[in-house]
Order: C-alpha cells, then structure tokens, then sequence
C-alpha cells in the first residue's frame, strides 16, 4: 500500500495547482492515467478571463458570467471567484507564466497584456499566450512542479475507484480514504491511502461522437464520486463549442472563440451570415446561442458544416495573433487569411460534475474536487468563456488552503488489497471498442445539442442495456485502461439523461424542444443524482 497526506488524481490546471500549494506540508501523489501534460488544459486556446484594467470591473465580470449561466449560477460563488481571479493569475505568472503582450507599454514602463474578448464578455479581458494559452500554463506548472518538494508523480496510472469507509464496511462516518489505482505498465492494481484525495479529472467529451476534447476525457472522476456515493449536479447542461474544425482527416481541433473576439464571422456555406437574426450579440452571443443556431442553420440547409470567416483580416494580423490555428489548418490544406473554416459544433465542457462549495469540498469527507470534473455553481447553466481556466486556479487555491487547515483526526481502517479472483484476460477486445461506439453515438443522437423527452427516453434504455453489458465484463475480465473508460463513460452517460430528464425546461445549455422556455419554479433549482452505498461484499474484479 503506498500512503500520502494528498492524493491528487489528474494533472491539469487544478490539480497541479492544488498539489504545488500544499507541497510543503505533506506527501502529495500525482495521479495521471497517461503523461504529466495530457490534460484538457494543454489544448485550451482562449485563455483565462481576469478583471486587469481599470476600464473594466469585478461588477462587469460577475453580470457577464451570471447572464450566460442563464439564472442557475451561486451568485456568492461568481462573485468569491471573479474577485479572487486577478491575484491567483499574478501567482500564475510569478511561476513563469508568459502571457502575451501588446507593444505598447504602462505608465511604468511595461508592456501591457493583450487581453481577447470572446463570447458573453462585455470587455476585453481574457488573458492569453496567442492561441495556445493552455500549452503555455502547463509548461509553467510543470516546471514548478519539477521544484516541489514531497511530491511523487506516478504517470500511466488509472484511478479505478475511491475507496470509503463504508464501502469497508466501517461504522464510522463515511468518508473517503484512498483509491484503487491501475498500473498500466505492469497491469497491476495498487491501493493509494490518503486523508485527503482531490479529483481533477476534467471533464467527459468523449462521452460524445463529436467533442473538441481529448482521448483523456472520459469522465473518471464523476463515475468515480457517483459510485462512490458522492452527489453528482446539472450534468444535463453540456457545452457544445460552436466551432470544430470539420475536415475528414482532422480529429478534435478546436477553432478558439477569439477568431469571433477578433472579428471572425459565422456563413452559411452561400456566403450569408446568420448571428444577427439569432441575437442582438451576433456572433460573440454566448455559446449555447451559437451552438443552436450553427446546428439549426445545418438542419435548415442540409449542409454538413458552417463557415468561419476571418479573411477580412490581414494575414499578418491572422498568423501572429492565430499561429497555432493557422498553421493547423494550413496542414489540412486551409489558409485561413484566404478562405473560409469549415466548423461544426462538437461537446466540449462539463458544466455539471460532482457537487462541491467554492472550496472544492465535496459531501463525501475527504473528497474535493476541482476544474471541471466539480459542480461549483459558478457555471451554472452554461459556462462563459475563458472562465474555466480560472475556476481551475482560484478553487484549487482555496482547496489546498481548506485541507492545510483542516483539523479532522485522520481515520485508521484496514484498506484490503484489489482482488482479481477467477477474472480472466479479456478475449473479446472487439466488444470494448464496439461498446464505445454505441454509447458515444447514441448520446450524439438523443442527448446533444436539442433535445426532446422521447429521444432522452430511447437514450436512457439503450445506455442502461449497454452498462448491463459493460458490468458484466468488468466483473469477469481483468481491468484494462480501454474498460476502465468505456465503464466510466456509460456511467456518465446514464447521469447526463437522468439529469436532463429531471429537468422541466429548456435553460442555458439545456434546450428540450417539448419545453422550449424557462420555468422560472426551476431557477436556482439544481438536478441531483445520488447513489445509495452499501458495504462491499466483494473487492475488485473477485
């Protein structure tokens, strides 16, 4: 058994901040199911939205992010983060962090940060390093983590699930004191014990056919809360980004949201732009408004894909602000300053996740959570932009100061070690990859985008056939990284319809065509699902 202080499982921008800051005060493990830097925020491209300039405002900020989350978002929530946002990107960059910068320079003689505006923002504020801000954080973070002490980074290794008290059967209070981890290199599944274990999983994509995420994205650390009693909040609201790159060849590449903050403009694939009649916003309208109108304008005109047009640009201008989007393109034979990108919308955020308080604490003692895997109530109904990578940072922050205070005595339990039993070597890895693709089509057509409550019903049968499946393999075969995920996002699958149809409404990311409006009974109203735990009668796959 390998026993910390902190167990931190996924590596992103919340969980290595959460690890770096209690670093000094503890054992911190770092659990990651691939490499350090396969996390969501590598591929984040906008940037982090911060209040930096005297012409713009906290108030601004918090009525920007309380607009977009369509009456579902913790006022006290936005405001505590908003507030708290520009301090923890200053500590960001006294770590190393190179935003970029405008030539010109500020009464003391530094040059300015560029700061992009992107949908919902009323102001120019998101910080950013050109189009590949997320690469940029994760290098610095990385860095820092590389001069942390205390810290034990274990790479290829899958968190399988938590491990609590009564799961074992204790007749203590219920809390969660370690986690089941797979070694992907060896196959072994070794126990982690720990107080405090902080998920940091991101957020669950893949769970559709189309997503700007990547492979990574599996949705591990809502399955793992939700099975290991953990309430689980408005996983109904999905975001959609109203642009991917739609080519044959191209996987998963997000097109930013800055091309819009730009200038960049929505087509039809005759030349005409559309935003101006589906919002007084046009096309820097809050992402659920674009996603809708993009997937009303296809079904509309037959097309396969929208147009993206930033050609009125100079292509200086394009290839120095956009390198990373222009030379991607360029690759699949697209020159953005000269022509049109071909875009679809594709499932990119988790606003839902495991319900936790601004500090990360989730119901379950000894369980945060943080980043996107967590239901904060900044969200709400749908995320505003740029707003995730700050989350990240102030709750991660405000987590590690609640554990370092925290003055719990920790609690002694027999943690008995992962039983494989009569499992076998699976024999069927067709049926894994098989499986993957039913659930992840299936949500693609009866839970995107628009909805409808016969479409969620045919979903809700067809995933619970599907994880009938999925159990039975898991029991009777010896875990592999592949079963593992497509586990987790069945699971996930089933709580994004038990959510959406819990819902009544049709609210931010949420749009139900047989309840097409607000209900304003269901304002501040949060869909919850929660499991019932009972001791375990058999560990592992025995």
């Amino acid at each position: 058994m390998k026993q910390f202080d902190y167990i931190v499982i996924g590596s992103g921008i919340a969980g290595l901040t959460f690890a770096l800051k209690v670093a000094g005060q503890g054992r911190v493990a770092v659990v990651t199911k691939k490499h350090l830097s396969e996390a969501n925020t590598q591929y984040a491209q906008g940037g982090i939205a911060a209040v930096t300039k005297t012409t713009d405002s906290i108030e601004l900020h918090v009525a920007d992010t309380l607009r977009a989350g369509a009456g579902l978002c913790r006022e006290e929530v936005v405001r505590r983060v908003v507030k708290e946002g520009p301090d923890r990107v200053h500590e960001l960059i006294e770590l190393g962090m190179d935003f970029t910068r405008e030539e010109t320079t500020s009464a003391d003689g530094e040059r300015v940060y560029s700061l992009g505006k992107e949908g919902g923002h009323s102001k120019r504020r998101v910080l950013h390093t050109k189009d590949a801000t997320g690469r940029e954080v994760m290098r610095a973070l990385l860095a820092a983590l590389e001069r942390a002490p205390n810290v034990s980074v274990f790479e290829d290794h899958f968190a399988i699930d938590l491990i609590t008290t009564a799961k074992l059967g204790g007749d203590t209070e219920n809390r969660c004191v370690g986690a089941y981890v797979l070694n992907r290199e060896n196959g072994i599944v070794e126990t982690f014990s720990a107080p405090h274990v902080i998920l940091a999983t991101g957020g669950s994509g893949k769970v559709y056919l189309y997503t700007t995420n990547p492979d990574i994205a599996t949705g591990d650390g809502v399955a793992m809360a939700y099975r290991a009693g953990a309430p689980i909040a408005n996983m109904e609201f999905t975001q959609f980004h109203p642009t991917c790159l739609y080519h044959p060849q191209a996987k998963s590449f997000l097109v930013s949201e800055a091309l819009r903050g730009e200038g960049a403009v929505l087509k039809d694939l005759a030349g005409n732009e559309f935003m101006d009649a589906a919002h007084p916003m046009a096309n820097l309208a809050p992402r659920d408004i674009v996603a809708r109108a993009i997937d009303s304008e296809m079904k509309r005109s037959g097309a396969g894909h929208m147009h993206l047009d930033i050609t009125h640009k100079s292509a200086p201008f394009i290839m120095d602000r956009f390198p990373n989007i222009y030379r991607t393109c360029l690759k699949f034979g697209i020159d953005i300053t000269k022509e049109p990108i071909p875009v679809v919308p594709a499932a990119h955020y988790q606003c839902g996740g495991v319900k936790t308080d601004v500090d990360g604490r989730t119901e379950l003692p000894g369980l945060y959570a943080v980043g996107e895997v967590a239901s904060t109530g900044l969200h709400g109904a749908n995320r505003l932009a740029s707003n995730s990578l700050l989350e990240g940072l102030v709750c991660a922050h405000r987590a590690a100061m609640n554990v370092l205070e925290d003055r719990q005595p920790d609690v002694t339990v027999k943690m008995p070690q992962w039983q494989s039993g009569q499992a076998e070597d699976p024999d069927e890895l067709v049926v894994v990859s098989h499986n993957w693709d039913e659930v992840r089509r299936c949500m693609w057509d009866y839970v995107s985008i628009v909805r409808t409550r016969k479409r969620l019903l045919r979903g809700q049968s067809r995933i619970e056939n599907l994880r009938e499946e999925i159990r039975q393999y898991y029991w009777d075969f010896k875990v592999t990284a592949d079963l593992l995920e497509l586990r987790n996002i069945a699971q996930v699958a089933e709580l994004i319809i038990a959510c959406a149809l819990q819902r009544p409404e049709s609210r931010g990311l949420h749009f139900n065509l047989d309840c097409p409006g607000l209900d304003e009974t269901w304002a501040q109203r949060e869909t919850i699902v929660q499991r019932e735990i009972s001791p375990l009668v058999k560990l592992g796959n025995a």
